[in-house]
């Protein structure tokens, strides 16, 4: 799959593989060079789907998978993985910014604007940067809550996200949870 070993391997060519968790299938893409380019979950509001012309291979995610399953057995923190989402500059930023956020801790919307030089009034752009990840769990937007503490719109769907922050401990199935919000 990497064109450095392929040199005839088409360059617009995506990759893809399915990985089992528990919260349900997830796919995976991954550009010629191995570098992931998404991660879907059913369901995912703006998540892909399976493309015309695009080649099964879990080869190139060994790692990814390997990674997840760590990761949903609570063994992993942080994902070493090679990522990139396309997008505005803009989208970028916020998403690199996502990075940031650590394993068992959240964030708020108006935190991830000041991080990326935005002003308070670009709160809304941002959350529409961070409901456009292409990248879900890999850049952790599920850390992102509202000012108020509710647990706000996730792509995935908010049952996910609770799981999510359930399983890195920013939730307990004990504490009271925040009032949430679609």
């Amino acid at each position: 799959m990497n064109t450095q070993t392929d040199p005839t391997a088409p360059t617009d060519l995506t990759y893809y593989t399915t990985a089992d968790s528990p919260l349900g299938p997830l796919l995976l893409t991954a550009d010629p060079s191995g570098v992931l380019t998404s991660l879907s979950v059913p369901g995912q509001k703006g998540g892909r789907t399976l493309g015309d012309g695009w080649r099964q291979d879990p080869g190139p995610f060994r790692a990814a998978v390997e990674q997840l399953a760590a990761y949903f057995a609570a063994e992993l923190t942080e994902f070493r993985l090679p990522m990139r989402a396309d997008g505005t500059e803009f989208r970028e930023r916020v998403w690199a910014a996502l990075d940031s956020v650590p394993y068992g801790e959240t964030t708020t919307y108006g935190e991830i604007a000041a991080r990326v030089g935005a002003s308070r009034m670009a709160v809304r752009a941002v959350g529409g940067a961070i409901g456009a990840n292409p990248l879900l769990i890999l850049r952790p937007c599920h850390r992102v809550i509202g000012a108020d503490g509710s647990l706000t719109g996730y792509a995935g769907g908010l049952e996910r996200k609770v799981r999510l922050l359930t399983l890195e401990g920013s939730l307990t199935p004990t504490a009271p949870r925040p009032a949430t919000r679609p």
